[in-house]
């Protein structure tokens, strides 16, 4: 049996299950059934949850559309001693999901807000991609439209951490289209499909054996998509293009052997090659 601890006035961040059920902490469970209130992104798709395991609870619905409208609702019944769990449909709220606003506005009153961790798509993919850990970014859900989804690709090609993308599967093909134009065909990309679902699908390989397979199995196109994508090789003998644009900057400013230490320290390259670099610019 395990001790239950609700204090009031606390609002509680509550990670629910990704796709299996079962992945829930017994205290996200004693937290759902002994708070006052479960502000839920989805009251109907929750309920599915609350009732898997026999949780009878008052409910409340808080979205995207109605966030800023109810977090003074939610802070003052705070305010007044009640305790608040807020949950999403799936996974980790406020990863790409509601809450930011709720929660920055409970910190700006000083009201306590306390998470009780749990699955998160985007960890759970990094953690079985097969690609670098030790530093990744998460960038959150690709534009739809493939103009702005080239843009947002071109501005993290020289990214060297691994980068980790929500995306909706039935626009897969194209995404992939973009990155193998934008970043290359041989850059490594993981699709992790429904995962934790009976239909769990780990697919790893270069951009463009990437898009072949989709093209070939329309079945890849359905569900919950995490993509990621291998970061920028960058090679020791190459000067990325933003350590010449800040070189530049900074030869205006200052000595050359100056404006190369600083460079080299925030780009981590060798000054030797940016010193050649700055003499041919004087």
């Amino acid at each position: 049996m395990s001790s239950v601890f609700v204090e009031s006035g606390t609002l509680y961040i509550v990670a629910t299950p990704i796709g299996n059920l079962t992945d829930i902490s017994q205290r996200a469970l004693d937290v759902l059934t002994h708070v006052d209130i479960i502000a839920c992104e989805d009251t109907r798709h929750t309920q599915r949850l609350l009732s898997t395991y026999s949780i009878k609870n008052k409910t409340l619905s808080l979205h995207d559309h109605n966030e800023r409208q109810r977090q003074d609702y939610v802070a003052t019944l705070l305010q007044e001693g009640k305790s608040i769990a807020l949950v999403s449909d799936a996974g980790t709220p406020l990863i790409s999901d509601p809450g930011f606003h709720l929660v920055r506005h409970c910190r700006q009153l000083n009201l306590p807000v306390s998470p009780i961790p749990g699955a998160c798509a985007a960890i759970a993919a990094l953690s079985v991609a097969g690609l670098p850990t030790d530093r990744f970014s998460f960038e959150g859900f690709l534009p739809s439209k493939s103009g702005a989804r080239q843009a947002t690709l071109a501005n993290l090609l020289e990214e060297p951490r691994t980068m980790v993308f929500y995306d909706a599967p039935r626009r897969a093909i194209d995404t992939v289209e973009d990155i193998v134009k934008v970043l290359g065909g041989e850059r490594h990309v993981v699709i992790s499909r429904e995962l934790t679902k009976t239909f769990e699908t780990i697919h790893s390989d270069t951009a463009s054996n990437l898009l072949a397979w989709l093209k070939e199995d329309p079945n890849q196109l359905k569900g919950e998509m995490v993509l990621i994508i291998e970061g920028n090789k960058i090679d020791a003998n190459a000067i990325p293009a933003k350590a010449i644009d800040t070189l530049k900057l900074l030869l205006e400013e200052m000595k050359p052997k100056k404006a190369c230490a600083i460079t080299a320290e925030i780009y981590g390259v060798k000054k030797n090659a940016l010193y050649e670099i700055a003499l041919s610019l004087k």
